[in-house]
């Protein structure tokens, strides 16, 4: 059995002026570092034998209070960097509705149609992903990976795990920034998912309870 951490990255910039940061190389807020600092914590019991990171600053300083806990370098891998967005990166996520239509209505609805200008698909975005965990988890068979990555690379992974289409990802919840999931894979990389969206371990450092669109998804969750 291969254990796979996934950690969002702490809240970055893009998080608070609620830009579009794909590729675009964006830092983590001070809160960022302490939600980070927190994430370490949440871990420091778990075993651990080696870190991925994306390349991109915002998932390696997240990385790096694991891995100094940890006592292990981390490994860059720039197959676990989010979506490529073309012309939506470090647009104002409210304008995009009127500057990207297209991509804009297919981002909430139909994400298995989504091609970002200039940018990634969602096919070829979670193709990479699968592709870059799967050759993670056979190098490192039988051990316990932690792999520090973005919130729609996490939800569009957790989909493939959980079984389901593409076209059902926006069912989906998104996930906090420095949240925890956890995935176990079998001899065969049969993935079982063992936990998804940790966030306790944030306490009032929480991205998500700050901001008024997760209030509203919250809402709709209860009803």
């Amino acid at each position: 059995m291969t254990r796979v951490i996934f950690v969002r990255h702490g809240e970055a910039e893009g998080n608070v002026s609620h830009n579009f940061h794909g590729h675009f190389n964006s830092n983590l807020t001070p809160n960022g570092y302490a939600q980070a600092e927190r994430a370490a914590q949440r871990l420091k019991d778990e075993q651990i034998d080696v870190i991925y990171a994306s390349d991109l600053t915002r998932t390696l300083e997240t990385a790096k209070p694991i891995a100094k806990i940890k006592n292990l370098d981390i490994h860059l891998d720039e197959q676990l960097r989010e979506i490529n967005g073309g012309d939506w990166e470090n647009v104002a996520w409210e304008e995009l509705p009127n500057l990207h239509k297209e991509s804009y209505d297919n981002w909430l609805n139909t994400p298995h149609l989504l091609v970002m200008p200039n940018g990634e698909s969602m096919v070829d975005f979670q193709d990479r992903l699968l592709s870059a965990v799967k050759r993670i988890v056979q190098k490192h068979e039988g051990e316990n990976i932690c792999i520090v990555t973005h919130g729609t690379a996490i939800k569009v992974m957790l989909c493939e795990y959980y079984g389901k289409m593409l076209s059902e990802m926006p069912e989906m919840l998104w996930h906090d920034n420095a949240s925890i999931s956890i995935v176990e894979f079998d001899d065969y990389l049969k993935p079982t998912i063992i936990s998804e969206g940790e966030n306790e371990h944030l306490g009032e450092l929480s991205t998500f309870s700050r901001q008024d669109w997760w209030k509203r998804e919250e809402n709709k969750e209860e009803k």
